[in-house]
């Protein structure tokens, strides 16, 4: 079928279940999947194809001819329209449902685990304004906005329900012109609600810089960073702790959740004096910092050199603490340490094979594994089980709500 024929490709169907990736997975009359996004389970709807593949299509929502029992308004005018949200045509409780079916589906498919040992989700305790950050794009009247979904045109907007108050009070005051090369504006908000803008761009030159509310300011480039107002790092608090996060590192973006993930580490992992612990992909020192007093020896890997840097302020306090800056498929091989504990948070890529192999041959007793992403969580773990792991639970935690997100903690036993 053409690229012509798809856009009149226009069919009414089933929506029967929810799909990872903010789609609900239907069926054409010829029995190929479809993805369909803002739909929601049970409904019928006339929906237009924009991707025909042989084995499945993707569509977009034309109208919804049944709707859910389940289906609210959105308290958005942008959903939908922007690709920031895909959930708020839902209630909460729905989304966390949704989410726990949708790891469980992707655990059984991907990793081959007929009944996942699944525990109950964790919701976030703000389904609404929980984001310590965001990250906007400059539409080309300078005007801040998010990507529209699947593409890279800028959705200016007018309001936003994720960021924490602090931040919906200071972006619509941000008066930007059209920078050449400035690629993303980001503001975050640290415990005393002190608030830095980031502005990251292609071009080493930092622009003119002026602003008559107080916030720190720094311009990342690829030359490094340069200050621009205050300081280049926040202090964020987490379980009481505070922790140095500086402009170009990654800190969780929902701070209550980012507590409840450590508490869930500190309960399962089996730690005493005597464990030797690695903390692979360990950032500024989140895991770390809340873990290394319960053992007797901790290490870190990590290739962000700000992080890094982070780390090294936020641990000084351990004399058992060391810290490789390095990328984990890089570190790990050469590691002559046993670790018995490992606790690996990577990317959504999920680990690189040549990390997940060396990790394998360090024989820990007990890995547990921060995931982002339960399509790479899933391959990985199936890797891990292959090697002689059992997979003692999986727990869900909600660091996203309104939108398709899912964070998760695995616990693997050798």
């Amino acid at each position: 079928m053409g690229q012509h024929d798809l856009r009149h490709a226009v069919y009414e169907i089933d929506l029967l279940s929810p799909a990872y990736g903010g789609t609900c997975l239907g069926r054409l009359p010829d029995g190929r999947a479809v993805f369909v996004p803002l739909g929601l389970p049970g409904e019928r709807v006339r929906v237009r194809l924009v991707e025909a593949r042989r084995t499945f299509a993707r569509a977009e929502l034309l109208e919804v001819l049944r709707p859910s029992a389940q289906r609210i308004s959105p308290r958005c005018p942008h959903f939908g329209e922007c690709g920031g949200c895909h959930y708020q045509h839902m209630d909460y409780a729905t989304q966390c449902a949704l989410k726990e079916a949708i790891l469980r589906e992707q655990l059984q498919r991907l990793a081959g685990i007929p009944e996942p040992p699944l525990r109950p989700l964790v919701p976030s305790p703000n389904a609404w304004n929980y984001r310590n950050t965001v990250q906007f794009h400059l539409d080309g009247q300078g005007r801040l906005g998010y990507h529209r979904p699947d593409s890279h045109e800028v959705v200016a907007i007018r309001e936003c329900h994720l960021p924490e108050p602090v931040l919906n009070q200071v972006w619509p005051q941000l008066d930007l012109e059209p920078i050449p090369g400035l690629e993303r504006v980001e503001l975050r908000v640290g415990s005393g609600e002190e608030v830095l803008l980031i502005l990251e761009s292609r071009d080493p030159q930092a622009p003119e810089f002026s602003v008559d509310f107080p916030l720190s300011a720094v311009h990342l480039s690829p030359a490094g960073t340069i200050v621009l107002a205050g300081e280049d790092y926040l202090v964020m608090e987490v379980l009481g702790r505070p922790f140095k996060v500086s402009a170009p590192s990654f800190f969780q973006v929902n701070t209550a959740q980012a507590a409840a993930m450590v508490q869930n580490l500190l309960e399962h992992l089996p730690l005493t004096p005597q464990t030797t612990l690695l903390d692979v992909y360990c950032g500024v020192g989140l895991f770390t910092a809340f873990l290394a007093p319960r053992v007797g020896r901790c290490l870190g890997v990590e290739v962000s050199p700000s992080a890094c840097e982070d780390f090294a302020v936020n641990l000084d306090e351990f004399d058992h603490v060391a810290l490789y800056q390095g990328a984990a498929e890089e570190v790990l091989p050469w590691l002559d340490v046993r670790p018995e504990v490992v606790v690996v948070d990577p990317p959504r890529a999920g680990m690189a094979p040549a990390a997940l192999e060396a990790l394998i041959r360090l024989e820990p007793t007990c890995i547990a594994y921060v995931s982002c992403d339960p399509a790479t969580l899933a391959r990985d773990l199936r890797r891990l089980m292959e090697a002689g792991y059992t997979l003692r639970h999986v727990t869900p935690f909600d660091l996203f709500p309104q939108t398709y997100h899912i964070e998760s903690i695995s616990l693997l036993v050798r």
